[in-house]
């Protein structure tokens, strides 16, 4: 009688993720994250998206849902950057794409660490004044690695811009080059506009979405 002994080796390769899964769960990242701030933003008193942030609903008696969307995205988001760079293992920006998707996953983690500070009358009771006007430690912290996630993002587009390229996906490629200069002009305008900084923000969000389910098929 012959037995079979299963190693721990053998449960890894069955539990590890495909290429796929990694990229489907970066590619929801950033739905989950702006239809949780959409829902919250209608839903919770005070807050007004012509006047505040998505990032100010981590603030208040609630705040702790928002918090939650800050790390289910960061998670989603890293285990992208995996797939990332198996899809594009070899071939152009296979270095580097998936290292800078890293670095904007991990600006949501640290965003959900350091929150941002009241302001523009949210939480109900905070005066009306912007933001800005006085800034906190952790609040700097929160707006620093925002702007350096989505800084390392548009890096990613830009470098994606030469993968398609590469292959002859114009439309792709000419995307990747649009969308990231649309994502900072966002951010420019975000001192009289702060809807501008959000749409910029979701904008990249959703750029991100697209490329991951376009590099998950099957041409890729």
């Amino acid at each position: 009688m012959t037995q079979t002994i299963t190693t721990p080796a053998a449960f890894g390769a069955v539990r590890r993720p495909s290429t796929r899964t990694l990229l489907a769960a970066g590619s929801a990242a950033g739905p989950l994250f702006l239809g949780a701030g959409v829902v919250q933003g209608f839903w919770r008193d005070g807050f007004d998206f012509t006047r505040n942030a998505i990032s100010q609903l981590s603030l208040g008696d609630l705040g702790w849902i928002q918090v939650t969307s800050f790390l289910l995205t960061g998670v989603l988001t890293i285990a992208g950057a995996t797939g990332l760079r198996r899809a594009l293992d070899g071939a152009v920006g296979g270095r580097w794409v998936p290292r800078l998707t890293r670095v904007f996953g991990g600006s949501f983690l640290v965003a959900a660490v350091f929150k941002a500070d009241p302001g523009a009358g949210f939480p109900v009771g905070t005066p009306n004044a912007p933001t800005a006007a006085s800034l906190s430690w952790h609040g700097g912290v929160h707006m620093l690695s925002g702007m350096v996630g989505y800084l390392a993002l548009c890096s990613a587009f830009f470098v994606l811009a030469r993968h398609f390229a590469a292959r002859g996906q114009r439309g792709w490629a000419w995307a990747c080059r649009l969308v990231p200069v649309a994502v900072l002009a966002g951010f420019a305008a975000s001192a009289s506009a702060v809807l501008a900084f959000t749409a910029g923000a979701g904008l990249g969000l959703l750029w991100l979405t697209a490329v991951s389910a376009r590099l998950a098929g099957p041409r890729q």
